[in-house]
Parts: C-alpha cells; sequence; structure tokens
C-alpha cells in the first residue's frame, strides 16, 4: 500500500489514512500506519537502525484523513502541547443518514467509554463520570439519499462525532455501531479528517493541511462537487 504524504518538512510528516488501518499496532492486522510511516523514513533518508517518529494523535480505524507525526523530539513535545492546549483547529467531513436539526449548531454533551462493547455513550450531565464532548457543525449539502456535514472539533473524546450525531439521529453512513442499519462495502464509515490548521512548532509559520477524500467510496465525489 503506497503512503499518501501531505505534508512533510524536517520536524513534520503528515499522511493520509486509507479506510480500514489502525494508526498504532492493533490485533488482527498486519498494516499500520505508524509503522509504514516509519518504515519510509528509513527507507528514504537510509537511517541506521529505527527512524525517530512521535504519534501525536489517532482516527478511529474505520475512518480516513489527516494523521500527523513528529520526526524529532523537539516538535513532539511542542505539538503535544498544543494538542493539549486545543491549539490546532481538526475540521472534518462525515457524511450523515438523516438531515441535521438545523443548519449549523454546537453539540455539546458528556460522553462515557464503555470499554466492553468499545462505545462511547451520551450521558446525563450529572453523570460523575462524563467527560464533555463540544463540536460545531455546518451543513455543506444535500447528497442523492445522504447529508455532508463539516464539523469542527472542540475536543478530542473517543468516537465522539460517532456518538454525538448518533445521539441527534443522524448516525454516520457505514457506521452500524452507532445506528446506521448497513455497512459500507469497504467496512469503513464516512467520517474524514478534512485538514488541520496551526503554527508550526518550530518555524512558527502558519500550517494548514488538507487530505482528498477517499474517492473509491463514490459518495466522496458529491461533496467534492458541491464544495467546489
Amino acid at each position: 500500500m503506497k503512503l499518501e504524504i501531505l505534508y512533510q518538512d524536517n520536524h513534520l510528516i503528515a499522511v493520509n489514512k486509507p479506510v480500514g488501518e489502525p494508526v498504532q499496532p492493533a490485533p488482527d492486522t498486519e498494516s499500520v500506519l505508524n509503522e509504514r510511516v516509519a518504515a519510509y523514513l528509513e527507507q528514504t533518508y537510509k537511517k541506521p537502525g529505527k527512524a525517530y517518529l512521535a504519534t501525536l494523535h489517532r482516527i478511529d480505524r474505520p475512518a480516513t484523513g489527516i494523521v500527523i507525526f513528529a520526526k524529532t523530539s523537539k516538535a513532539a513535545a511542542r505539538m503535544s502541547a498544543l494538542f493539549q492546549k486545543k491549539e490546532i483547529e481538526k475540521r472534518y467531513w462525515v457524511i450523515v443518514k438523516n438531515l441535521p436539526p438545523k443548519n449549523e449548531d454546537a453539540l455539546e454533551h458528556r460522553l462515557v467509554k464503555n470499554s466492553k462493547t468499545n462505545k462511547s455513550e451520551v450521558v446525563r450531565d450529572k453523570n460523575k463520570h462524563g467527560k464533555q464532548a463540544l463540536l460545531e457543525y455546518r451543513l455543506i449539502g444535500k447528497l442523492e439519499k445522504y447529508w455532508a456535514v463539516e464539523v469542527l472539533l472542540k475536543t478530542g473524546r473517543h468516537h465522539q462525532i460517532r456518538a454525538q450525531f448518533a445521539k441527534i439521529g443522524c448516525p454516520i453512513k457505514g457506521d452500524v455501531k452507532y445506528g446506521d442499519r448497513r455497512a459500507n462495502k469497504d467496512r469503513g464509515i464516512c467520517l474524514h479528517a478534512r485538514s488541520l490548521s496551526f503554527e508550526h512548532p518550530v518555524t512558527q509559520k502558519q500550517i494548514l493541511i488538507e487530505a482528498p477524500p477517499p474517492l473509491e467510496e463514490s459518495i466522496w465525489k458529491g461533496v467534492l462537487e458541491i464544495v467546489s
């Protein structure tokens, strides 16, 4: 599988994760994204031994889109701080089954992860175990049977976008775990990490990285037609 590199400099490398591939090692998988990126760095720069590579964040295995890694310890520490301080703007594209209640809105829930089912559940505000989940969305447009939505993710909870949209009656296409009735042919879900925007941790330049959606799933072509 060819690595799709979206951005690279001396400190960072961002790639477009394909559907079904975990970012880090997981059971029952041969292809792992961070291992493929490390192998690319070793081969490209002919590094003796293992190349330094820090995994800064993850996206869900059935999702697609941008994942960024650090190539130096300095960049790793500074990028981790940016993620923790929520100074990295993360935008996603999702395709949902039903029309959202509003054309644009903010969703705020409290989520609890169920380790047995590997799902996140929306709980009442009084639940002491619930963690705040906040996102903003805007409607991109109507597809033949679905709706395209852009999400600005404010917090990074487990399965946050999937759980919150399921809660408002808009499960993501292909996401049978969160309420859609039919799986996609590739067993993925129509959740795509579209862009990352941040101030570079070393150069201080403003960086915007965008990932094209997986056009193998033809419905994404309709989204590109709307936004173009």
